[in-house]
Parts: C-alpha cells; sequence; structure tokens
C-alpha cells in the first residue's frame, strides 16, 4: 500500500495518524522533488526511532518506482504541506489504481490554510500561480486575469528565493 503523508507547514505538523502511519511503514520516502523539502530531515527522522528516511527525487517520483514496492509492502512518501496539491502527487495517485495498488491519502495543513490566516476569504481568490526560481513571468498573466475580476492572488513562490 502507498500512504501519501501531508506533513503540513512545520516539522511538528502532521498528525497522530501520519504518525502511526510512518511508525509502521516499511520504507519512508521523502518528497524533495516537487519542493526542495524546507524540513531539517535528521530532526525529522529522529521522532521516528530505528526508521531511515530515503530521498525522493524527480526519477524515483516520476517513473513510478515507489508503487513497485507498494505492491507487497506498506510504503510512505512525505510531502512538503498538503499531499494532493502538486500534480505529480495525483498522477502517482491515478497510476497506483490503475495498477490496483491501494493509496491512503493523509492530509495536513497547505499554504492555503497560512494564506486563510491573513484575513483574506479563500473563496475570493482567483487561480493560483507559481514564481518560479529562475526569470519568468507567466505568473503575471494569471495575476492580471484574477484582478479583472477582482480576485485575490496567492503567488506561489519557491521555497529558498532571495528577495532584494
Amino acid at each position: 500500500m502507498l500512504h501519501i503523508i501531508g506533513l503540513g507547514l512545520n516539522e511538528r505538523g502532521y498528525s497522530r495518524e501520519a504518525y502511526d502511519t510512518i511508525s509502521k511503514a516499511g520504507f519512508i520516502y521523502v518528497d524533495n522533488y516537487t519542493v526542495d523539502f524546507p524540513y531539517n530531515l535528521k530532526e525529522l527522522s529522529s521522532q521516528f526511532k530505528g526508521k531511515k528516511f530515503l530521498i525522493a527525487d524527480r526519477d524515483i517520483i516520476e517513473s513510478f518506482k515507489l508503487l513497485e514496492k507498494a505492491k507487497g509492502k506498506n510504503i510512505v512518501l512525505l510531502v512538503y504541506g498538503s499531499p494532493l496539491t502538486a500534480t505529480t502527487h495525483i498522477s502517482l495517485v491515478e497510476e497506483a489504481k490503475k495498477r490496483k495498488i491501494k493509496v491512503k491519502i493523509i492530509h495536513s495543513a497547505s499554504v492555503l490554510d497560512a494564506a486563510a490566516e491573513t484575513g483574506l476569504q479563500l473563496y475570493k481568490f482567483g487561480k493560483i500561480a507559481s514564481m518560479p526560481g529562475f526569470e519568468a513571468d507567466s505568473y503575471m498573466e494569471i495575476v492580471n486575469s484574477n484582478l479583472s475580476i477582482n480576485a485575490h492572488t496567492l503567488v506561489l513562490i519557491d521555497i529558498g528565493m532571495d528577495f532584494e
């Protein structure tokens, strides 16, 4: 079985259900492909005595290598924030279903929860835009489209970007 677990917005943002599932897992992978994993991996893994955390890069996630292991073992993929925000994770779930591999999603807080903390109403947001860590301005099309309908825009920036 494949478990995709959202860790939330900090190293201790996961649920008790997530803790129990991670503690019982045969293999634990940390998604370092869809986001540059922002948590201290040593500190995170120290909360699970005797468990080894493996880095899941693009090849491991996009090639569906996780699914081969999930046929006979409990596999965990730890994801920053919410587990189904990235289309990559949705593709993983769809492929698992095609292969008749059970999938369990354990949700957690996401950037949308943090945005709501500002007092802005989530239903007043338009499309979300991503600002990559390289020179691009395509996200501005989404910003302008949202402005045209008087909607807020949440612009996600790559973790670690430096603004001067």
